[in-house]
């Protein structure tokens, strides 16, 4: 009988993967915006912790682990994905005159304090969904995942410059998208 083919080994691995899996899941879905490709991602992600089970099965920094690969593997997948289709996207051309989001009022950090936990999950992973991904990737990994600027332009291979850019259109994008939304200054 194989090792991965042992009934208590798979029994246990499908318990360690029920724990994680909306952690795997989420990341990779904050990351890309595409439920398809996060579920490709997280399916990944669980191979590769299946291969390395032994060590993780008891280890207190499993899910640290988890996370650091999900995040890895999503910026790989997404770095594929820009350079398969690079060649149509060139085929566009931007206009010039694209001006940054307006935002009617500044985000600030309690903007959503006051509504409950699940409805404000779920107006902002609305909001992610919606910035284009140039937006949606650094801001995530600045907010969500805590790297540094410097750490989001080496990892997207991008400049320092872009990547506040970046963040900064995408945080206005989130106020004008929770505008929309309903959520106003009177929300505070």
């Amino acid at each position: 009988m194989k090792e991965g083919s042992d009934p208590i080994r798979v029994g246990a691995f499908a318990s360690f993967m029920r724990a994680y899996q909306d952690m795997v899941f989420s990341t990779a879905v904050r990351l890309t915006g595409n439920d398809a490709q996060a579920e490709d991602i997280a399916q990944d992600v669980f191979i590769k912790a299946f291969e390395r089970f032994g060590e993780l099965r008891d280890n207190p920094s499993a899910g640290g682990w988890l996370k650091t690969v999900t995040t890895n593997l999503t910026l790989n997948y997404l770095s594929r994905y820009r350079r398969r289709w690079r060649f149509f996207s060139e085929l566009r051309q931007e206009s010039d005159s694209e001006e940054a989001p307006e935002v009617d009022f500044p985000l600030p950090d309690t903007l959503l304090a006051d509504v409950d936990a699940d409805r404000r999950a779920g107006l902002i992973e609305t909001a992610l969904r919606a910035l284009p991904e140039r937006q949606r990737l650094p801001l995530v990994l600045f907010h969500f995942e805590e790297l540094s600027y410097e750490e989001i332009a080496q990892r997207l291979q991008v400049s320092l410059a872009k990547v506040k850019t970046d963040i900064f259109r995408a945080r206005a994008a989130l106020a004008k998208s929770l505008t929309r939304q309903g959520v106003t200054e009177l929300d505070l």
